[in-house]
């Protein structure tokens, strides 16, 4: 038994306009709540010390800031790195003492109060390189959008194109909010599951794109909402299969994957979510709105034949 039928007849772009006004008010409070509060940037683009420390027992977070604060590092950011005896220790950068005396002089502070206390990673980043990380990240994204709509107006119509680059940065909009509102630490892997995000909602919107032009071209006396309503139906089963199966396996890397890829894989789950979503409802949607009808999918030939 197929878990999608063959022959759904589901009015999706009958509720356009209703999909489109809740995206538009998750991208609002998406935008407010950056705009407010943020990212928790890590030292990829931050700048500073990442120390992992691990402890023989179980240690509570709150001795180990006490230790922290009379070493006077006053502002370091501590928590739990998987288990409750792996502590990583986050610090901001110095410019009066080098990364190895800082890891020195805080397994020193720690070591203190317990003995048996193991430095399993070290890792420095300068406020100079975060800068550089932040701007060229920002501009990889910018980049990516931009030739996605130019290879999609390109291969379809500039209206589909408009319609890939609404859905694109609607998914990368709300995956930044979730990051933002729930204050979770945005790194280097965060930015690549961003980019990653991009492809895999442009792979679902083509596919859609590619049978509403078959359609179009097929169906010459249905009405472009009829088109593109049969296009989302026929392509549905293989956008569920294709979501479910990639959700299972980031699922499962999330919770088996360690603590360091967690970010990485909630970017990743959130983005294959409202990316099936996008594709379904935001990108056809949107090519809808702006009008695109069979005529514009015409190849030449065609159009000469029609005027001759």
């Amino acid at each position: 038994m197929k878990l999608i039928p063959d022959n759904t007849n589901i009015d999706f772009l009958g509720h356009r306009r209703l999909a489109l006004v809740i995206s538009v008010l998750l991208l609002a409070a998406s935008v407010v709540c950056i705009a407010v509060r943020g990212f928790n940037f890590g030292i990829d683009f931050t700048g500073g010390v990442l120390i992992e420390v691990g402890y023989p027992s179980s240690v509570e977070l709150v001795e180990v800031r006490e230790a922290l604060n009379t070493a006077g590092y006053t502002d370091a950011v501590v928590q739990h790195f998987g288990t409750s005896q792996d502590v990583l220790i986050r610090l901001a950068p110095s410019a009066n003492e080098a990364s190895a005396d800082i890891s020195t002089e805080v397994l020193k502070a720690l070591s203190a109060n317990e003995a048996g206390i193991e430095m399993r990673r070290v890792e420095f980043v300068g406020p100079q390189v975060g800068e550089e990380l932040t701007e060229q990240g920002g501009l990889a994204m910018l980049y990516a959008l931009i030739g996605i709509l130019v290879y999609v107006a390109f291969r379809f119509q500039y209206k589909f194109g408009l319609g890939a680059v609404t859905a694109l940065f609607h998914d990368v909009v709300l995956t930044l909010g979730l990051f933002s509102a729930l204050q979770l630490n945005f790194d280097l892997p965060v930015l690549a599951a961003l980019l990653a995000v991009i492809g895999y909602s442009l792979n679902d919107t083509i596919v859609v794109f590619d049978r509403i032009r078959e359609n179009f071209l097929r169906m010459r006396k249905a009405e472009s909402i009829e088109v593109m309503n049969v296009s989302v139906n026929q392509t549905l089963a293989r956008t569920v299969m294709t979501s479910g199966t990639t959700l299972l396996t980031l699922i499962a890397l999330f919770f088996l994957g360690g603590e360091v890829i967690h970010g990485f894989a909630t970017a990743l789950i959130m983005g294959v979510i409202v990316g099936t979503h996008s594709s379904i409802f935001v990108a056809s949607a949107t090519a809808l709105e702006l009008g695109v009808k069979r005529e514009d999918l015409l190849p030449p030939s065609d159009e000469n034949e029609q005027n001759a």
